[in-house]
């Protein structure tokens, strides 16, 4: 290597790696090998990569410099080490979806996505851990067990591409690929300190083998998204997947430039509270310091109240369980549910009428955060094109709201990823969704992107006040020690808007990195 150590491989972006490599001064062998050193250092303590390819990436890796030296043209990745969300498909290795009944189905044909970036020359270092079926926001599950946060392995990564999340922030992977049904991009990026950006539904379709087990209902589709320690290499890995038609949409709308937007044209909305689950201190903050960095680069900032999100969460759990959520229950068939799953899937299989008792005794025990989100569950086949229909109508309101917002129509909105930097292992069995920040967007279908911000103070570690609902405790639990943990700001924008969000983001990302609490590599 002609200056750069190999420790310090694994604190670069992709995007500068791929350019290092491009000059030869250093060579993919190298990179990879730091990147597996560095794994083999830390995933004994987080256990984020759950299917380790080393062997096969160092191959490559040596073919990638045997083409260099032939003076081969290079594709945009050349010899960059990336990892994968364990339910994306990759020829001869398992796509379980953390579900023991399938350790033995191995793929046949990588994932279109996947593919897309080996063939830029991107080397698979291997794969990482999700939560069983892919449904909560822990990444933990019988087959591969439990990953921990880098930050503090007392916590969750979250999920559902936790260990994703968990292993690029810890350095051992610069750029990888996950999924978002339901946050599952943006909750990881956020608990563990990196950027993630969940595309415009549709635009990635996720047409994964899990895409048979997914909840499609209506407008909530699952896309396949990137993450990374830097947004540009979030630009450049979505470039490089590109839009694939789908059924509903033959023609999208190609991906736009993020440096051709100027910031300082930009009207952006912002709220820190969801009506649901109030937000953490050091949340909050970051929404208005990021709110702050934007002004300071010209652009036209605002707080803006966005439609009810209680509806918001309301319409996407009945969507997603209608049908006594069937798909899930299916997903599940030859597995036993998880502790953090095991009350959804009594639920899921009870009778409308039984729920309606079981949220009564819970309003009854003064339970009102369960009993809230029970009055979601229990809508069957039938009931899907009427939500269906009033999705549609929310989308419609939440896009004249930003139309008629003060001062002129918004190009963006800041927000909250989750109410709480990450949680305790286990909380999820209480924070089942962490409140409407994220969800919102699935349901919305607008792009979304998540960029580190800040860390949890002392002074903002608060005790939250007593109280007898279970979900109020969990979060109190969650605050609790929390000093250090690692803030990021949601950046959403229109459809098709991917560019705007990135551009947004970026700014976001220089300012913040200025600063002593940005979220450096953990030490883990």
């Amino acid at each position: 290597m002609a200056h750069e150590s190999a420790s310090s491989l694994t604190h670069l972006s992709a995007t500068r790696l791929a350019a290092l490599m491009a000059r030869g001064e250093i060579s993919a062998t190298e990179v990879v090998r730091a990147h597996i050193a560095r794994i083999e250092a830390v995933n004994p303590k987080i256990n984020a990569l759950v299917v380790k390819r080393f062997d096969q990436a160092l191959r490559e890796a040596k073919a990638a410099d045997a083409r260099r030296a032939r003076g081969e043209p290079l594709p945009p990745l050349h010899g960059v080490p990336i990892t994968l969300k364990e339910c994306l498909d990759l020829v001869d290795t398992p796509s379980t979806f953390g579900m023991p009944s399938r350790r033995g189905d191995l793929a046949k044909t990588n994932d279109r996505y996947v593919q897309r970036l080996i063939s830029c020359s991107a080397i698979v270092i291997g794969k990482t851990n999700v939560p069983q079926a892919l449904i909560y926001n822990e990444s933990s599950n019988a087959l591969y067990g439990r990953t921990n946060n880098p930050w503090d392995v007392a916590r969750t990564p979250g999920g559902s591409s936790g260990g994703e999340g968990a292993l690029i922030a810890a350095g051992g992977s610069p750029l990888g690929l996950g999924t978002d049904i339901g946050g599952s991009l943006r909750l990881p990026a956020h608990f563990c300190g990196i950027a993630s950006l969940k595309p415009t539904s549709l635009r990635t379709h996720d047409y994964s083998r899990f895409a048979e087990l997914a909840f499609e209902f209506g407008p909530i589709t699952c896309v396949v998204g990137p993450m990374a320690r830097d947004v540009a290499d979030l630009t450049l890995a979505l470039r490089l997947m590109g839009t694939v038609p789908h059924p509903r949409l033959p023609s999208p709308p190609p991906l736009g430039d993020p440096d051709a937007v100027d910031v300082s044209k930009l009207r952006l909305g912002f709220f820190t509270y969801d009506g649901l689950m109030r937000p953490s201190p050091a949340v909050a903050r970051a929404v208005r310091e990021a709110a702050d960095m934007l002004r300071a680069a010209g652009a036209q900032v605002i707080e803006w109240e966005p439609p009810d999100l209680r509806q918001a969460e309301a319409l996407y759990i009945r969507l997603l369980t209608a049908n006594g959520a069937s798909v899930f229950r299916a997903a599940l068939a030859h597995d036993k549910p998880e502790p953090q799953l095991a009350l959804l899937y009594w639920l899921a299989r009870r009778s409308p009428r039984t729920v309606k008792r079981f949220r009564h005794v819970l309003a009854t025990l003064r339970q009102m955060n369960f009993a809230r989100q029970l009055d979601s569950i229990g809508f069957t086949a039938e009931d899907i094109p009427r939500l269906t229909d009033a999705a549609e109508a929310y989308r419609r309101t939440f896009a004249t709201a930003m139309d008629h917002a003060d001062g002129g129509p918004l190009d963006g909105v800041l927000s909250p990823a989750c109410f709480s930097p990450a949680w305790p292992h286990g909380a999820s069995r209480e924070l089942i969704t962490g409140g409407a920040y994220s969800i919102v967007y699935n349901l919305l279908g607008y792009p979304a992107g998540v960029v580190p911000v800040t860390r949890v103070r002392p002074d903002e570690a608060i005790v939250r006040p007593l109280s007898p609902d279970v979900v109020d405790i969990a979060a109190r639990r969650v605050d609790i020690g929390s000093a250090g943990l690692p803030v990021g700001v949601q950046v959403a924008a229109r459809p098709w808007q991917e560019h705007v969000a990135l551009a947004v983001m970026k700014v976001i990302q220089d300012a913040a990195r200025k600063r002593a609490d940005y979220p450096t590599t953990p030490v883990v």
